[in-house]
């Protein structure tokens, strides 16, 4: 993340609030951007095409398949999302720059053979009595955002922030303008809607990458080599990826939590609603992150490891070591207050932000649980975010492995308990592993010293 960490750093020296502003907004479009925007943009569809009289079956339908797509598309990117960027990231410090971009490609490559295969078996068992235009679609969505995902990786590595900022715009602008324009033709012009707009930010950004990361061959596979990456980096980024949507997943396929949609797709609308309404809530909380975990923790680890690689004064590694403990905590207390505030506003004007988007407020208990809960996971991805720093792939994947596991467990112990129950069993998994995660992490920086001279002296 050091590119945008440096963009970030050059905002903020110029020391006034408009771009104050401009970082914060900036970290928070390029944190978010990923799944957040997506969500936003598909409500922005379903909200529209209410407002214009379609087909609210079809609507709904629309709304369900996406869900959907975003999730199974993100837990087999999840595979390539952190071993990918540290392979990347080692390939940056050789100064082999030549072989992202053919790597990328055999990423790409493996990706889409995985997505299609798996989206062919999707369409023939799960999607009886659809059309074969709707299967072909949602086959073509799910496999442009399968590789929409990986790309997406490079933002931290690039310079050019306004245009992936204006891309990430005119992608979803073009998503919602095609969808709505094409919503006389059923959930099939929805689909091509959506597809259209995914596929603008897909090609935008790998010519993108094309321009900044040439490359000498056109597909290698280095990134398969064993030598070359950390095995645990894969599952870490799959079990974070399946624990987000574990609690999702469950919902969906309880009889009396849900119902039938389309085909063989289900959804909770009970659940639904409520909690893609909160995760909209982590926005701010993300460009705290970003810019606090990019600038002021960045600059104190380098600081700390240039010391010891350096074989500076014990006093000045000891003290660097300090304030990198010190910046790091402070990091998470400042995420904790920003995302605190917004909770709170949340809950103060929750009743009527609901009754403006013409949702029923009796929503409301459950939409306040789930900003609880989405915090406790921003907090939980803060923690792991400096475990990645600090090189802990073993406790990361505790810490995914943790929170896959209390998910479903108090999940399912909460439907067994009755609608009351719902939405605490994602907020106890997310308290719980991120309590760990804090316990954990401050036992990391106790160790740190010893762990980083004895790994010096092998």
């Amino acid at each position: 993340m050091a590119g945008i960490g440096f963009e970030l750093r050059r905002i903020l020296r110029r020391e006034s609030f408009v771009n104050l502003l401009g970082a914060y907004g900036l970290a928070g479009i390029i944190s978010s951007g990923p799944w957040v925007l997506s969500v936003l943009g598909v409500m922005i569809i379903g909200v529209l095409s209410f407002a214009l009289e379609a087909n609210q079956g079809f609507v709904v339908q629309f709304l369900v398949s996406v869900t959907y797509l975003m999730a199974f598309s993100l837990i087999l990117s999840g595979v390539f999302q952190h071993v990918f960027t540290r392979w990347v990231a080692d390939r940056l410090y050789e100064s082999k720059r030549n072989l992202i971009l053919p790597n990328l490609m055999g990423v790409i490559w493996v990706s889409t053979a995985a997505s299609f295969m798996l989206g062919v078996v999707a369409a023939i068992w799960f999607m009886p009595g659809t059309s074969y235009l709707y299967r072909l679609l949602m086959l073509a969505n799910f496999v442009v955002l399968c590789n929409l995902w990986p790309v997406t990786i490079f933002l931290s590595s690039m310079k050019s922030y306004r245009r992936i900022v204006v891309v990430f715009a005119l992608g979803y602008l073009v998503a919602i303008v095609a969808s709505v324009q094409l919503r006389d033709f059923g959930i099939e012009g929805f689909l091509l809607g959506l597809l259209l707009g995914h596929s603008l930010l897909f090609f935008s950004f790998f010519y993108t990458i094309i321009r900044q990361y040439p490359g000498t061959t056109l597909i290698r596979f280095d990134f398969t080599r064993r030598a070359q990456i950390f095995p645990t980096l894969i599952f870490t980024g799959l079990l974070f990826n399946a624990a987000v949507w574990a609690d999702k997943l469950i919902f969906w396929f309880v009889p009396e939590a849900s119902e039938p949609i389309i085909g063989l797709l289900r959804a909770s609308i009970i659940y639904d609603i409520p909690i893609f309404l909160a995760y909209l809530s982590i926005i701010p909380g993300m460009a705290v992150f970003l810019v606090r975990m990019e600038t002021d923790f960045s600059e104190a680890y380098d600081r700390f490891y240039n010391a010891v690689r350096e074989g500076d004064t014990l006093e000045r590694i000891n003290r660097f070591r300090d304030d990198m403990v010190l910046v790091a905590r402070n990091g998470i207390y400042e995420i904790i207050k920003v995302q605190g505030m917004t909770v709170i506003i949340l809950f103060l004007w929750g009743e009527e932000i609901l009754s403006a988007l013409g949702i029923s407020t009796l929503y409301l208990p459950l939409f306040h649980i789930f900003l609880i809960a989405v915090a406790m996971q921003l907090i939980l991805l803060a923690i792991q975010n400096v475990l990645f720093y600090l090189d802990a792939r073993g406790i990361n994947l505790i810490l995914c492995a943790l929170f896959l596991g209390t998910n479903i467990v108090f999940t399912l112990i909460t439907i067994e308990l009755g609608a009351a129950f719902y939405g605490y069993g994602y907020a106890a998994a997310t308290l719980v592993s991120a309590l760990v995660g804090l316990a954990l992490l401050s036992r990391k920086f106790d160790e740190l010293e010893y762990e980083t001279f004895m790994l010096q002296g092998r």
